[in-house]
């Protein structure tokens, strides 16, 4: 049986999901947003929270054939539509609550958390797992395409499983993954956007 509440409302949404969103257009943002961060064509990104894969496949249209992506989810049913979409051999996929992620420590090169974060029932224990795989120096970002307040608006509208997802605002998530060991260096909020960048310290 379920215990997770999220679980069952992203796997009864899942295949709805897409309709929502232009998806052309988030494309563009994404790719837009991917070379702002700098993600280098050779690495290993872990996409969390990766839903039906729109992140994944712009990050794919970005990778050589050297990069890869691990993509993780907790809901089936949203892995299961990102995969028609995508038949890619450089994308693993796992259906997996990020606190407990089936990686080697050290493995992953960067990590994009896009539009996930207020859905982690305990996100100083989710940084502390992503701590553990990044390899040292490697890359998290806490990545919003839209605004805080309207990430809250939508959540507060929605299904009672995530009523509660609040985004905290950019100083509270940098002050968390501080906490976590990792150092800052950047932090923000716009009418467009709300990004956390922070770095796995060198050993």
């Amino acid at each position: 049986m379920t215990t997770n509440p999220r679980i069952a409302f992203f796997d009864g949404i899942a295949v709805k999901w897409d309709g929502w969103e232009e998806l052309e257009a988030l494309g563009h943002k994404l790719a837009a947003g991917l070379d702002e961060l700098g993600v280098g064509v050779n690495e290993c990104v872990l996409d969390v929270g990766c839903g039906t894969g729109n992140l994944t496949l712009a990050l794919l249209a970005r990778l050589s054939d050297r990069g890869r992506v691990v993509a993780v989810d907790i809901a089936q049913r949203m892995i299961d539509v990102a995969r028609v979409k995508i038949a890619d051999e450089r994308v693993v996929w796992h259906t997996v609550d990020a606190r407990r992620l089936p990686l080697e420590d050290g493995s992953c090169d960067r990590v994009i958390c896009c539009s996930v974060w207020p859905h982690f029932e305990d996100p100083g224990e989710v940084a502390a797992e992503l701590s553990r795989v990044l390899r040292p120096g490697g890359l998290l970002h806490v990545w919003h395409l839209i605004q805080r307040e309207r990430v809250n608006a939508i959540h507060a509208s929605a299904d009672e499983a995530v009523r509660g997802d609040v985004l905290a605002p950019a100083r509270e998530t940098a002050k968390l993954l501080a906490g976590a060991g990792f150092l800052i260096s950047t932090a923000v909020e716009t009418a467009e956007r709300y990004l956390v960048t922070a770095r796995k310290a060198m050993r």
